[in-house]
């Protein structure tokens, strides 16, 4: 349907509301399957010794292929001028490629469908990360934040699910996650858009309200987070493993589900009240603050229950931070008619650090443990936490 111009006061609170579910299924089709059926059907082939390494490289193919696709997809969406037939199409073609991973033989199939099916999510996430900069305005920049905080809780939800003991064999696993992508996505794709947030592109330049030093510093401080959490859920299941070998991969994702569920409600809060105070940010520092924090109590943690502890206290703020960041992302990205194309250079802050993370781990893990890469991930939430401080107040 034909998009209007004229920028509305407020976005509709039912489209805040099947964006955030729509945004919920993107993490139901790629958090269960990363962090816990990723990691089993690697083990089933490879075992857990030479698993690991290829963890690190079906990570590394994929990440490069998310970054292609994500760049390629969102510049795709501004040319055409159209989001939702590129998020219907990536929809489609990215459940059909889990379906395959099930029937993968080998490692080296395996490799190959990853990579197909991250440019595929891609083709979805791009458009779909667009369209609500195009239909959200400043002032409901922080509400949008705290809503997108329960798409990770679902996807670790329906991890939990997927992995509930006796339930259903792999393939029907992959065939579940399909389907609830399918059936958060599909919503929005049906529901009439409102109006436009900003104005219609002009033929000349529209200068950016917002000093680009404030951009860098957002994509910096995000990077640095997202490294912390790429290498940290990547290994999560074998760092429990070591810990203490009961925890299941159903506990895993429990624990991780839990947490999630947790930090949804939090971030509303916190959304909101930057909303209110005009201070986009500084709920930012703070999470930045307790994710480094959680990550120095797994370092130090021997038992269980306190490994347990500091893994919840990060997981908590790191998703209160990527949520409200992802929102405020829009508010600084001020160019409409490029929006898919940057936010598609923001999203090399999510691939980059999958392309890092494994020479991270190499070269941490066999001199220092799992410790020592907790501390140099911690190092760098506090590198993200005072990047992010020295911001002024925006409005």
């Amino acid at each position: 349907m034909a998009e209007a111009d004229v920028a509305p006061r407020e976005a509709p609170r039912r489209f805040l509301l099947l964006y955030a579910l729509a945004w919920a299924g993107a993490a139901i089709a790629y958090v269960p399957f990363l962090t816990i059926l990723l990691p089993v059907k690697v083990e089933g082939l490879a075992g857990t010794r030479i698993g690991i390494d290829w963890l690190a490289w079906l990570s590394f193919g994929g990440a490069l292929a998310a970054s292609a696709g994500h760049l390629l997809f969102g510049w795709l969406s501004d040319v055409t001028g159209r989001r939702r037939p590129w998020i219907a199409a990536g929809l489609l073609l990215s459940c059909l490629l889990l379906l395959a991973m099930g029937q993968a033989a080998s490692l080296p199939a395996l490799l190959g469908l990853i990579i197909a099916w991250q440019l595929a999510l891609n083709m979805m996430m791009a458009p779909l990360a667009a369209l609500a900069g195009d239909h959200v305005p400043d002032g409901q920049k922080g509400l949008l934040g705290g809503l997108l905080a329960f798409a990770p809780g679902l996807g670790a939800l329906s991890g939990s699910l997927v992995t509930w003991p006796d339930l259903m064999l792999p393939q029907g696993r992959l065939a579940l996650v399909a389907a609830l992508v399918a059936g958060a996505v599909l919503p929005l794709l049906l529901l009439p858009l409102p109006a436009k947030s900003d104005p219609a592109p002009q033929a000349t330049s529209v200068p950016s309200v917002h000093p680009t030093a404030t951009v860098r510093r957002m994509w910096l401080a995000r990077l640095a987070l997202q490294i912390a959490e790429a290498t940290l859920f990547a290994y999560l299941y074998f760092w429990f493993q070591r810990v203490d070998a009961a925890m299941t991969d159903n506990r895993v994702a429990g624990l991780f589900a839990a947490t999630l569920v947790v930090s949804a409600p939090v971030a509303l809060a916190a959304g909101r009240w930057a909303d209110r105070h005009g201070q986009p940010f500084r709920p930012l520092v703070l999470a930045a603050f307790g994710a480094a924090f959680g990550l120095m109590g797994m370092a130090l943690s021997t038992a269980l229950a306190a490994a347990m502890a500091g893994f919840a206290v990060f997981s908590l703020a790191s998703a209160v931070f990527l949520a409200l960041h992802s929102a405020q992302t829009l508010r600084v990205l001020a160019r409409p008619e490029r929006r898919g194309r940057d936010l598609g250079l923001f999203n090399l802050t999510n691939t980059i650090p999958s392309l890092i993370m494994p020479w991270l781990t190499i070269g941490l893990v066999p001199r220092f443990g799992f410790s020592g890469l907790f501390l140099a991930l911690a190092l760098l939430c506090l590198i993200s936490a005072l990047v992010l401080a020295g911001l002024s107040r925006r409005r």
